[in-house]
C-alpha cells in the first residue's frame, strides 16, 4: 500500500508544495546563474530511472559548458576547475538539485530513493539490477546519502541502495529526509570528485 500508492501521494504533495513555498529560491538562483556564467540555467542530463527506463534529470547548472558530458564528477580530472564560484556554493549546500522537484512532481524520480546515475556507471548499475534497487524510482535523496554520499565506494552505495529497496517504509524515509536536511546543513559528505574518499581515510 505504501510503496505502491501513499510514497507517490506524497511525493505529489512535497514536491508542489516544495515548487510553491520555494519559487523565490528558484528564481533568484536562475538569475544568479544566468547573470555569472554563459549557458543555460538548466542543466539537463539522461539518467537511469524505474525499472532502467531513462529519463532527463534537471539540476541548476553549476559547472562550465565546456565540461566533459555524461561523466561523473568523480572521474573528471580536477572537476574544481569546472565548477563556476556560484555552483560551488549550490553544490555544497545542495541547491543545484532543488529542479529535481519537477522530476519528482512528474513521476520520474521520488522524494527518497537511490540517487539518479548514469546510464554509463555500468559497476553501479549492475550492482543494482542484482540487489533489486533499479526496480524502483530513483529519489532526490536516500540511505547512501545520509550515510556518508560521496565518501563512499560504490559497492557501499549499491549495497545500501538494495537495503532501502528492501526495507522501503515511510518511517524509513522519514528517517532519510530528516537525516538528509542535517546532513545538508552540515555539508557532510560532500567531496568533489571523491567517491570512495572514506575508504581511502580508513586505509592511510
Amino acid at each position: 500500500m505504501y510503496r505502491n500508492l501513499i510514497k507517490r501521494i506524497i511525493d505529489v504533495i512535497i514536491s508542489f508544495l516544495g515548487i510553491i513555498v520555494l519559487s523565490p529560491v528558484l528564481i533568484v538562483l536562475s538569475i544568479v546563474i544566468k547573470a555569472t556564467s554563459p549557458g543555460p540555467v538548466l542543466f539537463k542530463q539522461e539518467r537511469v530511472g524505474k525499472n532502467n527506463k531513462s529519463f532527463k534529470i534537471y539540476k541548476f547548472r553549476s559547472m562550465r559548458t565546456d565540461t566533459p558530458k555524461d561523466v561523473p564528477t568523480h572521474m573528471l580530472e580536477n572537476p574544481e576547475q569546472y565548477i563556476t564560484k556560484v555552483g560551488k556554493f549550490m553544490r555544497k549546500t545542495s541547491l543545484d538539485e532543488l529542479p529535481q522537484l519537477f522530476n519528482i512532481f512528474k513521476g520520474e524520480m521520488s522524494v527518497i530513493g537511490p540517487r539518479p546515475s548514469l546510464p554509463n556507471q555500468y559497476d553501479l548499475n549492475e550492482l543494482r539490477d542484482k540487489n533489486g534497487s533499479s526496480s524502483i524510482k530513483p529519489g532526490l535523496t536516500g540511505l547512501a546519502q545520509i550515510s556518508g554520499r560521496d565518501e563512499l565506494e560504490i559497492e557501499v552505495k549499491a549495497n545500501l541502495d538494495g537495503e532501502y529497496a528492501n526495507r522501503m517504509s515511510f518511517l524509513l524515509d522519514c528517517k532519510c529526509f530528516i537525516g538528509t536536511i542535517t546532513s545538508v546543513l552540515k555539508s557532510d559528505g560532500v567531496v568533489e570528485g571523491g567517491t570512495g574518499e572514506l575508504h581511502k581515510e580508513e586505509t592511510l
